[in-house]
């Protein structure tokens, strides 16, 4: 007695091996990778993996955190969350982990329960010396492409702060600013942060 006809689709995702090929990633591959504490994310397809971040990596980012958080006590415009926290951009399934996001109050509705299901107002990225090309490459075509109207790159080792805006569907650098100087926000109206604050040890 003959059984159901074989779905041949089937088949070939069944026997498909794993891990896929640099190009073929899944978001179903991607829900299979072992939360060892390795940042893993994936652009059309490719792979891209970094290491845990290192003590000065989460220093930093706890006190850029921290002053978001203190402006927006005083000014409710919004909501800031930060790393691990996944925001699945348009035409890209699988969820990136920016180190911090800001989304405006106008919007929160974006922000689900699992991931942030949008394109935040403000995307900030503290490089490491693993990914420090990846930010400035491939993140930051992405977040271009997804229409991030304000993306941030942090380098503690030149202990820098650029700041990159949208204008008609591009980036442009607003400033780099070092030691000395405050970095402001275009997009979060009076937001600013003292650089040595940020990377003091």
């Amino acid at each position: 007695m003959k059984g159901p006809p074989i779905d041949q689709k089937e088949l070939a995702a069944a026997e498909r091996t794993w891990p896929p090929p640099q190009g073929e990633w899944t978001y179903e591959d991607w829900l299979k990778l072992p939360d060892d504490g390795y940042r893993c994310e994936v652009i059309d397809g490719v792979l891209y993996m970094s290491p845990p971040p290192t003590t000065r990596h989460q220093r930093v980012s706890i006190r850029i955190v921290g002053r978001l958080l203190e402006f927006l006590r005083a000014q409710p415009a919004g909501e800031t969350l930060y790393a691990p926290v996944g925001v699945r951009l348009p035409n890209q399934p699988i969820p990136f982990e920016p180190d911090i996001v800001f989304v405006r109050a106008e919007r929160l509705g974006i922000i689900g329960e699992e991931y942030i299901e949008g394109t935040p107002d403000l995307v900030m990225e503290i490089m490491s010396p693993s990914n420090w090309l990846y930010d400035r490459r491939e993140k930051l075509q992405v977040y271009q492409e997804a229409g991030v109207p304000e993306y941030w790159i942090v380098d503690p080792r030149a202990m820098t702060i650029e700041v990159y805006f949208l204008e008609q569907g591009t980036y442009l650098l607003a400033g780099q600013y070092r030691t000395g100087e405050v970095a402001p926000s275009r997009m979060l109206a009076g937001f600013e942060v003292p650089v040595d604050a940020v990377f003091a040890h």
